[in-house]
């Protein structure tokens, strides 16, 4: 039998030996505990503070907006719609305001400055979303003409722009929150079309507004979602483009990738969306809400298993790696080379 004097010799000769590894052992557990604690704190007044959202027709903004009201702030609410704002008002507290905003139009945008202005007064504003957004045209690069860029370009990513730009007065007086909407696909391009295109730059534009902003006191987060069952990854709306953008190729194009490659390519979208999707969209949600309400806000939120376990880690791999993952999740051309 082993005495206690024994144990705890054998014990105290393991740690020894091994003092370089125990310690960064307890300082990863230090730093962890220490992330823990400092992530939970939140800011106080959820009811005097005024959060702008956009794209709250459905999806994440119209979840958000119903989350975010059920909290007690100050909800105003900007829908594509009539439609999707009478849905929303309805189903949320008279508290909650809402408004029609095309994003891609510098008057509509104007408009909703001067709306929310009044809203909220000298308090300014709390939190700015910009969650607004769309996939399609998406595809085969050789597929698209340039106006099928700019259709997600204006939207995604200027229109973004020039919402942040112009709300930026009433942020500065309130030393609040910008959370933008990114996506995987801003760290890792799948595909052709102005989506990825769109939201590498959102990325970019936020980490230079974030150290911008940083003397004003704004916060700039980035929501980097996988996928999820929203309007943007509807495959009928994304099907039915693709069908377009093959219908009008020349058919020297369409030879080139062979009979069957737009029914395979189909086909593979469908099967890696249909598996990948998840249809619980409160996990990006409650990344927004966190970047709204914490202390110290992550500049950061990544949300979905496929993103935090696949698609980012590949994104940090070498390109023949990452290439060979696409090669095998889509249908290679096999049509004439010559």
């Amino acid at each position: 039998m082993v005495s206690a004097d024994s144990l705890w010799s054998y014990l105290l000769e393991v740690i020894l030996s091994h003092l370089a590894l125990t310690c960064a052992l307890l300082v990863a557990a230090v730093a962890a505990v220490r992330w823990y604690i400092r992530d939970s704190y939140k800011v106080d007044g959820f009811h005097q503070k005024h959060v702008f959202i956009t794209g709250c027709d459905s999806g994440f903004g119209n979840l958000l907006a119903r989350q975010l009201d059920g909290k007690g702030f100050r909800v105003i609410a900007a829908c594509l719609t009539e439609k999707g704002a009478a849905d929303l008002a309805a189903a949320t507290s008279p508290r909650l305001k809402t408004l029609l905003l095309n994003v891609t139009d510098g008057a509509s945008i104007r408009g909703a400055v001067e709306m929310v202005s009044r809203e909220v007064g000298e308090r300014g504003l709390w939190g700015l979303v910009n969650n607004a957004g769309r996939s399609t045209p998406i595809g085969p690069t050789e597929w698209m003409q340039l106006e099928d860029f700019t259709k997600v370009l204006d939207v995604n990513l200027i229109g973004l722009i020039d919402v942040t730009l112009q709300f930026l007065p009433l942020l500065k007086k309130a030393q609040g929150r910008v959370v933008n909407v990114a996506s995987f696909l801003g760290r890792l391009s799948l595909t052709g079309g102005g989506y990825c295109l769109s939201k590498y730059g959102v990325e970019a534009f936020s980490d230079s507004l974030r150290r911008n902003m940083q003397p004003f006191g704004i916060k700039v987060s980035i929501i980097e979602p996988g996928f999820f069952k929203t309007a943007v990854t509807r495959l009928d709306l994304i099907d039915a483009d693709l069908r377009r953008l093959w219908g009008r190729l020349p058919q020297d194009v369409k030879d080139s990738y062979g009979p069957t490659y737009f029914d395979d390519y189909v086909k593979a979208q469908d099967f890696s969306m249909g598996i990948l999707c998840s249809p619980d969209i409160s996990k990006v949600t409650r990344c927004m809400e966190h970047a709204l309400t914490a202390r110290f806000p992550r500049t950061r939120y990544t949300a979905g298993w496929d993103a935090k376990l696949f698609w980012i880690p590949l994104s940090y791999l070498p390109s023949f790696v990452s290439d060979f993952v696409v090669g095998v999740l889509l249908p290679s051309p096999k049509g004439d080379r010559n």
